[in-house]
């Protein structure tokens, strides 16, 4: 509803007038229907003026109520709502439309200097510092944008015409007038500045905030805390800064915590991100990037689902043409304290660096790894973390701190620990481990992959993980695929089996969170080069028809690998082959499952009770030990192992049941 305003009556000028209020053109000043000036003090107004109404009252921390009203501040040109209250500006508010039951007070300045775009536009200098691949940063900016914006560079058409879709979103969204929204806090804070401020966020104590956009909303608000200091930014619905952070063209995702003195520069951090007492540069923060350490260090990295150990370091810089490489940790890998990687290097999924590296190698065919480093030298273990608790914990955390609450998500992210992503290239490391096998000699003591070493042992036991975690997921799949059906005869399962679409075969790829065949990647790419795809909405439109449809393109990727991996052709499987790979499904899962349940119990071993019953025997130890940490037959996540046996036996032999009578 578009709200009326009227020219002041003699009288309410005069009352203001007595009130110490002054304006350069009294006839500029346009108040609501329903204002009265009784709430209106030691003001000055400039430019053109519009007031609401002030009737509502704000109950603050502790108890203490404040009328709304206006205070002790100059306004030039200022539209301010409803309910309002705003005092002790120290400086002045210019060029700025204020939403109703907004709380300003002790604030040095809030202005809008010429047309600005609000940090949209701004360019980031991700993974490389001296430039190549720059993100062009937006209010709608997702992982999966910013993916192809940093590493399709080879694909120039393709990133000239998404330069283009942002530069029309920024200027269509450039005004010399700023947006305060509804229900907003902003107290105690320095200079504000060419910033877009949304509906109920929450501005305490911060230092200085110039050229952004703060996306909060009533749904998701957004918290900016002491001491923080933001440039050349866009701050994404839900998220929290807080304590002194310091960022330099950033863009933090929704639901981010950045906090405790955390500095960042040239960084892009999304959905669910946590950053604390560390320092950012030039890193692509792909979901659920997790540091939380004084001594750390992210430069120059291509992160997601990863959490930082203590002091974790990266160079990019030789000293010879400057900061100019770059590496990548793929999805869901974790570096210990006091780790070191010299880019460039590519670490595959799922996988923990353990020591420096410093030898450039490319373990992404061989996921699921340890890296670890002895005299200097890089070991490889390949496919141990797959038996690994952590690993397992891991990716049951994740989708329980997804703590997006706004409806409109721009991330779309794939919590799959096994995926055609993940399989395909175990696919490759049982090829490569075998190969490596053939040609160095099935005696070798130590083998050599990229720059790193093998032991024979961990090869012989990599390419078993390799197949046992093969067999699990095309085994789940196939379950899956022909759950609650009773068929009458094989020709009726095979025409259960029959994929939906054509989509899915091929090579996967994850886009920063998002699982999807390469060809449909391929496909937005090129609809973008024609023209045909033409705005950041149809963008992000055709990414969640990718992530919705996943389940339906990991089945025709799966039915066409059950072909190649089993040797059955789908055209005469018969109920009887179904058996027999659900058979080795199931001495997969429960073997992994076992695995799991094994390293766990590690964790309550007599070595884990060190420090335990201070002064005390050790009964008193293990006491101790088990009213602080449990006993290990109790523990939520040993029972949920153990509960995972039992329901994936029993579902394996329901199918076997169901099935049965037709083998």
């Amino acid at each position: 509803m578009i709200k009326t305003y009227r020219k002041l009556t003699e009288e309410e000028i005069l009352q203001l007038e007595s009130q110490s209020c002054l304006a350069e053109d009294w006839g500029a000043v346009e108040v609501a229907e329903g204002f009265a000036p009784t709430y209106v003090h030691q003001t000055r107004f400039s430019g053109e003026i519009k007031l609401g109404v002030f009737w509502g009252e704000f109950t603050l921390p502790g108890g203490i109520k404040k009328h709304s009203g206006i205070h002790h501040v100059t306004f030039h040109n200022v539209t301010v709502g409803d309910n309002c209250c705003i005092e002790n500006v120290q400086n002045y508010i210019a060029n700025y439309v204020i939403g109703d039951h907004t709380f300003i007070e002790n604030v040095d300045m809030l202005l809008v200097d010429g047309k600005s775009t609000f940090g949209n536009g701004v360019e980031v200098a991700v993974l490389n510092e001296t430039g190549g691949r720059e993100v062009l940063i937006s209010n709608k900016l997702s992982a999966h944008q910013a993916y192809i914006l940093a590493l399709y560079r080879h694909r120039p058409q393709v990133i000239a015409r998404m330069k283009e879709i942002t530069d029309f979103y920024c200027n269509k969204y450039a005004s010399s007038i700023g947006t305060i929204g509804n229900h907003v806090t902003i107290m105690n804070t320095g200079s504000i500045r060419n910033v877009r401020i949304g509906d109920n966020c929450r501005i305490c104590g911060a230092c200085r905030l110039e050229n952004g956009s703060i996306n909060s909303n009533e749904a998701a608000p957004v918290h900016i805390g002491h001491g923080v200091i933001c440039d050349d930014f866009i701050i994404s619905s839900g998220s929290h800064v807080d304590d002194g952070t310091m960022l330099t063209r950033c863009f933090v995702g929704q639901a981010c915590k950045l906090g405790h003195n955390y500095s960042a520069s040239d960084s892009l951090f999304f959905s669910n991100c946590q950053g604390e007492n560390g320092e950012a540069c030039a890193i692509f923060a792909g979901p659920f990037t997790v540091t939380h350490h004084k001594s750390t260090l992210l430069i120059a990295g291509m992160f997601s689902f990863m959490n930082a150990g203590s002091g974790s370091n990266q160079s990019n810089h030789m000293y010879k043409l400057g900061p100019i490489h770059q590496g990548t940790l793929e999805r869901g890998a974790k570096t210990t304290s006091d780790s070191y990687i010299l880019w460039p290097a590519r670490v595959g999924a799922f996988s923990l660096v353990m020591g420096r590296h410093v030898n450039h190698a490319d373990t992404s065919d061989l996921p699921f790894s340890y890296l670890i480093e002895q005299g200097n030298t890089t070991y490889l273990v390949p496919g141990v973390n797959l038996r690994s608790v952590g690993t397992i914990r891991d990716a049951q955390k994740w989708p329980k701190r997804d703590k997006r609450t706004d409806p409109n998500k721009l991330d779309y992210i794939n919590y799959n620990l096994l995926s055609p992503y993940t399989i395909q290239k175990m696919f490759k490391g049982v090829s490569i481990l075998k190969e490596l096998r053939r040609v160095s000699g099935e005696t070798s003591e130590l083998y050599s992959y990229q720059s790193a070493k093998i032991k024979n042992s961990s090869l012989r036991k990599g390419i078993h993980f390799y197949e046992t975690a093969i067999h699990k997921f095309l085994g789940n799949s196939l379950i899956k695929r022909l759950e609650g059906i009773n068929f009458q005869d094989n020709e009726e399962i095979r025409q259960c089996l029959q994929p939906d679409t054509g989509i899915g075969t091929g090579e996967w790829v994850d886009i920063a969170g998002l699982i999807a065949p390469k060809s449909e990647i391929e496909k937005l790419m090129a609809g973008i080069e024609k023209g045909e795809i033409n705005h950041l909405k149809h963008i992000n439109a055709c990414f969640e028809e990718m992530h919705s449809n996943y389940y339906t393109y990991e089945w025709t990727w799966a039915y066409h690998k059950i072909q190649e991996f089993y040797g059955y052709d789908p055209e005469t499987i018969t109920a009887k082959d179904i058996i027999a790979i659900v058979n080795t499904w199931k001495d997969a899962v429960v073997g992994l499952d076992r695995l799991v349940y094994e390293d766990a119990r590690k964790e309550f071993s007599l070595s884990s009770m060190t420090g335990f019953g201070a002064d005390g025997s050790h009964s008193e130890m293990r006491q101790d030990f088990e009213q602080v940490r449990g006993d290990f037959e109790s523990n939520p996540f040993v029972t949920a192992v153990l509960k995972h046996i039992d329901e994936k036996t029993a579902l394996g032999e329901e199918l076997i049941n169901r099935i049965g009578q037709l083998a």
